[in-house]
C-alpha cells in the first residue's frame, strides 16, 4: 500500500464527494457567518463552486479529505507546514514531550523546553537580542509593536499598502492590504498608522521612500513595519536597495526597522531570515507559521538595547498570556529548526523554487492568461489576467489534485507555499495540471 506523504493526487470519483458534502453542510450550521458567506461572494464572482474540502489527514505534502481523496498542497496550510505535514522528528518529539509536560505556568514558572527555544531564538537573530513568544504571527507583530512604543515613546506607524500582518487590533491598525478589513474596526485603532506604497519595481521605488520619509519627518513613529516580500498582497519582490535604503531612513529619524518575517522566514525564501539575505539587521523580527511546524507558536526578536525596554522593575508583566510558551509547541518549534538546518532546507528551497519557476515561465509563453511569475524560493506568486481567473483556477485545480490559495485583494494571483520537503516530481505534476486546467478555461 501506497503511503501518504509525496503520492501524485487521487481525486477520482463524483464532485463533490459525499462525505465532503454532508461535513460542509454541517459547517455552514455551525460557523461563523463571515466564512460561509465570503464562500457564496467568491463563488459567485467566479462562476464556480468555493466550497471547501474537509481534511482528515495529512503528511509530507499530501492531504486526504473526509472522502479519501489525495491531494498535493501546494499552500503548505498557509505556510506552517513549511518541513511538510507531521514530519516524522515533530511527531516524536511531540509524543515524548505531550508524556513529560503539556503545560506550564506561563512566564511565571516556564518550562526547560520555552528556555532552551527562546536561547535558540537570539542565536538566529545573530546579535545581542531578547525574544517574546506568542501564539500566532499577529501576536508577534502586536509584540513587536508595543516594543517599538516603549522604546521610542512614539506611537506612530508606517505600514505599506497591500500589506498583511495579522488581524487583530494592534496589527490590524497597519494591515495595508485592504481597507476594508480596518474600517468596521476604526474607531478602536490606533490613529497614528500612516500607508507608503510598496515598491513593485525600481520605478516604484524613489515614491516608495519619499511617502516614508514624509511620514518620518513628523518625529511621531517610532516603528516602520515591512514584509521583506510583500506576500499575501501579491507577492511582490522589491528592489534589492528597497530594504538597505529603508533602513538608513529609519536611524535616521530614530523610528524602528520592524520585519515581519511571518511568512519569508525560516527558509521559505531561500534564507533563514530574508532581511538578512538583503543586507538588513532589522531592529526587530517577527517569526510565525513556519515556526511551530503546524504548532501554534510566534516570536519576537529584538535587539538587546530595543527589547530592555520591557525592563522597568516597577513595571508589571504588561504584555503576557496564559499560552505563551506551550511547551509542546516549543519542542515542535526546536525539531522544526533542526530539520531546516540538518536538512538543508533553506538552501533546497532557492533550489527547487528557481526550477518551479523556470518551468512557470516557460508555460506562460505559451498561456496568455498566466501574466507574470513572481518570488524567491518557493514563496511564489502567479498573476493572472483577471479576478475571476484566479478564483476559478484555484477551484479547477483543486478538482485535479492541488491545493493553492489566492493572493491579492482582487484574487488575480495564485500562491504557491509548498512544503521545502515536496519532491520535484510532485511540482512538475502540478505544472502540468496547470497547462491543462489553463487550457480547459480558455
Amino acid at each position: 500500500m501506497e503511503v501518504l506523504g509525496e503520492l501524485p493526487p487521487q481525486v477520482e470519483g463524483p464532485w463533490p464527494g459525499a462525505a465532503s458534502q454532508r461535513a460542509t453542510d454541517r459547517l455552514s450550521l455551525a460557523e461563523c457567518p463571515a466564512l460561509t458567506q465570503r464562500r457564496a461572494r467568491r463563488s459567485e464572482r467566479s462562476g464556480a463552486p468555493q466550497d471547501p474540502i474537509v481534511w482528515a489527514e495529512a503528511r509530507g505534502s499530501n492531504v486526504m479529505d473526509v472522502d479519501g481523496r489525495i491531494y498535493v498542497d501546494l499552500s503548505a496550510g498557509f505556510g506552517a507546514a513549511c518541513i511538510g505535514h507531521s514530519h516524522p522528528r515533530v511527531v516524536q518529539t511531540l509524543q515524548h514531550q505531550s508524556a513529560r509536560l503539556i503545560h506550564a505556568l506561563g512566564d511565571l514558572h516556564p518550562s526547560d523546553v520555552k528556555i532552551n527555544l527562546l536561547e535558540r531564538l537570539i542565536t538566529l537573530f545573530g546579535e545581542p537580542s531578547r525574544a517574546m513568544l506568542g501564539l500566532s504571527g499577529a501576536d508577534s507583530v502586536e509584540a513587536a509593536l508595543k516594543t517599538a512604543l516603549l522604546f521610542t515613546g512614539r506611537p506612530g506607524v508606517v505600514a505599506f499598502e497591500g500589506s498583511y500582518h495579522g488581524l487583530s487590533h494592534g496589527p490590524l491598525a497597519a494591515c495595508g492590504y485592504s481597507a476594508a478589513f480596518r474600517e468596521p474596526f476604526a474607531a478602536q485603532l490606533n490613529p497614528h498608522v500612516r500607508f507608503a506604497p510598496y515598491p513593485q519595481s525600481v520605478a516604484d521605488l524613489s515614491d516608495s521612500l519619499a511617502a516614508v520619509a514624509a511620514a518620518l519627518s513628523g518625529g511621531t513613529v517610532g516603528a516602520v513595519l515591512v514584509e521583506p516580500i510583500l506576500g499575501r498582497g501579491g507577492v511582490f519582490v522589491p528592489p534589492p536597495e528597497f530594504l538597505p535604503l529603508l533602513q538608513r531612513l529609519c536611524r535616521s529619524h530614530g523610528a524602528l526597522l520592524v520585519c515581519d518575517e511571518v511568512l519569508t522566514g525560516l527558509g521559505r525564501t531561500g534564507s533563514w531570515l530574508a532581511s538578512h539575505a538583503a543586507g538588513v539587521k532589522p531592529d526587530l523580527v517577527c517569526l510565525g507559521k513556519a515556526l511551530g511546524a503546524g504548532m501554534p507558536i510566534s516570536a519576537c526578536i529584538g535587539r538587546l538595547e530595543v527589547m530592555q525596554a520591557w525592563g522597568d522593575p516597577g513595571r508589571e508583566a504588561i504584555h503576557t498570556g496564559t499560552f505563551f510558551g506551550q511547551p509542546l509547541a516549543c519542542a515542535a518549534a526546536l525539531t522544526c529548526l533542526d530539520v531546516l538546518r540538518d536538512e538543508g532546507l533553506p538552501d533546497r528551497s532557492l533550489q527547487l523554487g528557481a526550477a518551479l519557476a523556470a518551468d512557470l515561465n516557460a508555460l506562460r509563453e505559451r498561456r496568455p492568461q498566466l501574466r507574470e511569475v513572481r518570488g524567491r524560493g518557493l514563496l511564489i506568486g502567479l498573476q493572472l489576467d483577471s479576478p475571476a481567473r484566479g478564483l476559478t483556477l484555484m477551484r479547477a485545480l483543486l478538482e485535479r489534485g492541488y491545493i493553492t490559495v489566492p493572493a491579492a485583494v482582487d484574487a488575480s494571483v495564485l500562491s504557491l507555499t509548498p512544503p521545502i520537503t515536496i519532491t520535484p516530481e510532485r511540482l512538475r505534476g502540478f505544472v502540468a495540471a496547470l497547462d491543462a486546467s489553463l487550457e480547459a478555461l480558455q
